[in-house]
């Protein structure tokens, strides 16, 4: 399953993210870990900003450059929103407690999965965000597939 979707405004993009996180809240079975693929400034928290509207109404997201993960609590689930620009190893991953957070239940949505290919679960969706058309700065193609190793 493979979603090619257009995008010509941050609150557009917003809504796909909004749209992938009311399918995962309808079908529990779907796995929870969204694997984030983008350059600096696609609009990958702009995504997460609409997934974690759905879970945690009026909460504010931030990107997590940081603080490297935050954590937004909904009334049905916990939101994990990992930030792995600069991780480099899995001792860094240990360092921040990504196992910890992927055994709780809630929903992982990681930015900069490239960085950590070795610590992606068997099951998750992919999200790559490319900006496509220099003439126009907020297009964007968002590519969303679940990839799955069984």
């Amino acid at each position: 399953m493979k979603k090619l979707i257009h995008t010509t405004s941050t609150a557009e993009t917003e809504s796909v993210g909004a749209s992938l996180a009311l399918e995962m809240k309808q079908d529990a079975s779907l796995p929870p870990f969204v694997a984030l693929y983008g350059d600096l400034g696609v609009g990958k928290t702009a995504f997460v900003r609409g997934f974690v509207s759905v879970f945690c109404q009026g909460v504010a997201v931030r990107s997590p450059t940081f603080a490297l993960v935050n954590e937004y609590r909904g009334k049905e689930k916990t939101i994990f929103h990992f930030d792995m620009y600069r991780i480099t190893g899995e001792d860094d991953l240990y360092s921040i407690g990504y196992d910890d957070y992927l055994a709780r239940d809630g929903i992982a949505l990681v930015e900069w999965s490239e960085n950590i290919p070795f610590a992606l679960p068997d099951d998750y969706w992919r999200v790559t965000i490319e900006k496509d058309d220099p003439s126009r700065p907020d297009s964007r193609l968002i590519t969303i597939e679940k990839e799955s190793l069984c």
